[in-house]
């Protein structure tokens, strides 16, 4: 039997002047469970937080608690005015009967002392304090709001670790795909004002949404015939039966009223990079460049090639030089020492993650067009700045919107529009998936698929990076920068682990930690002394054909959910079908990574 909802929202309907928001929304959270609410930016998933919060009033519909229950609100932009110290703003989130020691553990977990000045602090500073203070009291339910922007990859998988280990029942929003694949137990779909849920996580959520959003096309359709066929009745059909003609014109009347209210689906942005001329082959050349702030080295000596048409990722904690390392590679900023030499014809478009050159007092247009007119230049062409806005699915209406009003994601969407119009044949993106929807993700991965020239690329989005980049610079710690062929997880592949222990993070204070960092080369130089073993030899003889059975298997499953209207025909098979393939993408991936891990063993044995 399903235990009681602790929170349970019931018909939630809000407008923001004229334009309704939620038309009915609901959400129910029972203790323990971990929900994930997803949908596109500006659909209203952070408004439902906070009527859920108990920040918002709704203008109709029912929010219960039940008694004693505790809640907790993470927003996208915490605020810590009026605390002196970081610790003070963590404490004040606490009750009486919470562990006071949890403030102080939580924020040295996340890098913090607790006597950081709130004024001072950067965007994923003020993030990780929030982070702590929501945490700290362990409560009944916890709804967090974007909780990965800002942070760091060492940040996101300890709090991906923490949140798997509480007792909290949860509700997530965010953009990062492994995060939410990690946690996430159903899923709610806000879509169009109303929410739909799905009882399974986030591997089977994208096949389920594109199937309701074909059957909805297919009911769509019919409805439209009918119309068709009841309009030619009424012309053609015998004008004697006078009392069935007002009967079936009734109903006429109300198919097109079901017409004119089906709410439609979202369209896709249609996103395309202005393409610049060609850069020559060779894009950029770094001969041992080097950096240091106050005597601490920034970037110890460092060569790389970039050519054209690599798309080059670059990771590391927060702190540690991913900016300085980007700049000082596209010669904005000079190196201590080496050479960095650019190629001839490039033409470089940045985006900024800090969305600081977007002047709050802006309207979109202006924003698009300089404040020049009603047309933006967009690879040289001239368009109608609506036109170029609905491309990033904006409203015409939206048109003399203040930017500071718009979402975080509708602000990211702007900076992509504007970056995105300039001829370019080098993008440099620094963090461009904050606060962006899935789908408008999957569709900058297509365009960076589909670019012609050269990516330079900042994220700490492990499933962002694993689909659109060819290498990754990652920091090694102490300054040491190192060149991976491949994606994130390649690159975790390579190494043995991932951008997560702060010990190799952070510079040490005194000799023993660099020794500490370096202790998996030092494991992996006894590593050619020995054979492979038998059971890892017949792993490689057997891990193949092990893979090229479970592709069939997707395949075929992916086939079973492809069949049109399954989902309304029999639920349960396709349930069952959605699971059996995100269990058996899990095995594909950790049989790839196995037999990868033993192919780069048994080279390095035979090499040596």
């Amino acid at each position: 039997m399903a235990s009681p909802p602790l929170l349970l929202l019931t018909e939630i309907r809000q407008s923001f002047g004229k334009t309704p928001l939620l038309r009915g929304a609901t959400l129910g959270v029972s203790a323990g469970e971990r929900l994930a609410l997803v949908g596109r930016n500006g659909s209203g998933k952070s408004t439902l937080l906070k009527v859920a919060a108990g920040l918002v009033e709704p203008d109709g519909g029912t929010r219960f608690v039940q008694p004693g229950a505790t809640v907790r609100y993470l927003p996208q932009e915490p605020d810590l005015s009026g605390f002196t110290t970081t610790l003070a703003y963590v404490e004040a989130g606490m009750g009486p009967g919470d562990e006071p020691y949890r403030a102080r553990y939580l924020l040295e977990q996340l890098g913090l002392t607790g006597e950081e000045n709130p004024a001072v602090l950067s965007g994923g500073e003020a993030r990780r304090a929030a982070l702590a203070r929501v945490l700290a009291p362990q409560p009944d339910i916890l709804l967090l709001d974007e909780p990965t922007n800002h942070l760091d990859l060492p940040a996101i998988e300890w709090l991906e670790g923490e949140l798997s280990s509480m007792r909290s029942a949860l509700v997530l929003i965010s953009h990062d795909r492994r995060f939410l694949e990690g946690l996430s137990r159903g899923m709610v779909w806000l879509d169009r004002g109303t929410t739909r849920r799905l009882e399974q996580g986030f591997a089977g959520f994208e096949a389920w949404r594109d199937q309701v959003l074909e059957e909805e096309e297919t009911a769509a359709h019919k409805l439209t015939r009918q119309i068709a066929r009841e309009e030619d009745w009424l012309r053609y059909g015998v004008t004697a039966r006078r009392k069935r003609n007002v009967r079936r014109l009734g109903e006429l009347h109300a198919l097109r009223a079901r017409r004119r209210e089906r709410n439609l689906a979202p369209g896709r942005v249609a996103m395309a990079a202005s393409e610049g001329g060609g850069s020559g082959t060779l894009v950029m050349a770094a001969e041992a460049i080097s950096k240091s702030y106050d005597g601490r080295p920034v970037v110890r000596p460092f060569s790389t090639r970039v050519l054209r048409g690599d798309r080059v990722g670059i990771v590391g904690p927060n702190g540690a030089g991913k900016t300085t390392l980007l700049n000082m590679l596209t010669g904005v900023l000079p190196p201590d020492s080496g050479e960095v030499r650019l190629g001839t014809g490039l033409e470089m478009v940045s985006l900024d993650q800090r969305r600081a050159s977007l002047d709050p007092n802006l309207t979109l247009q202006a924003a698009l067009t300089g404040g020049q007119g009603d047309t933006v230049q967009v690879g040289g062409q001239n368009r109608h700045v609506v036109g170029y806005m609905k491309d990033f699915l904006f409203l015409p209406e939206q048109a003399r919107t203040p930017l500071g009003v718009l979402s975080g994601g509708e602000r990211g969407r702007v900076m992509l529009a504007r970056a995105l119009a300039q001829p370019s044949n080098l993008l440099v993106l620094d963090e461009p998936t904050n606060d962006l929807d899935l789908e408008t993700l999957d569709l900058l991965q297509e365009l960076l698929a589909d670019y012609p020239g050269t990516v330079l690329l900042v994220s700490h989005d492990r499933d962002f990076l694993d689909r659109t980049v060819t290498s990754v610079i990652a920091f090694e710690g102490d300054g040491r920068w190192q060149d991976y062929a491949g994606g994130y997880s390649d690159m975790v592949a390579q190494r043995g682990h991932g951008v997560q222990a702060r010990a190799v993070a952070e510079p040490a204070a005194g000799g023993a930690a660099p020794a500490r960092a370096e202790a998996p080369p030092a494991a992996a130089a006894a590593a050619p002394k020995r054979r492979l073993g038998g059971k890892e030899q017949q792993a490689l003889r057997t891990l193949p054909g092990r893979m090229e059975k479970l592709s069939a298997e997707i395949a075929k499953l992916g086939e079973i959910l492809g069949e049109a209207g399954l989902y309304a025909r029999d639920p349960a098979r396709f349930n069952k079908a959605s699971a059996m393939l995100a269990e058996r993408q899990a095995e594909l991936a950790r049989a790839e990574e196995e037999w990868l891990e033993l192919e780069m063993l048994r080279e390095e044995l035979e090499g040596a």
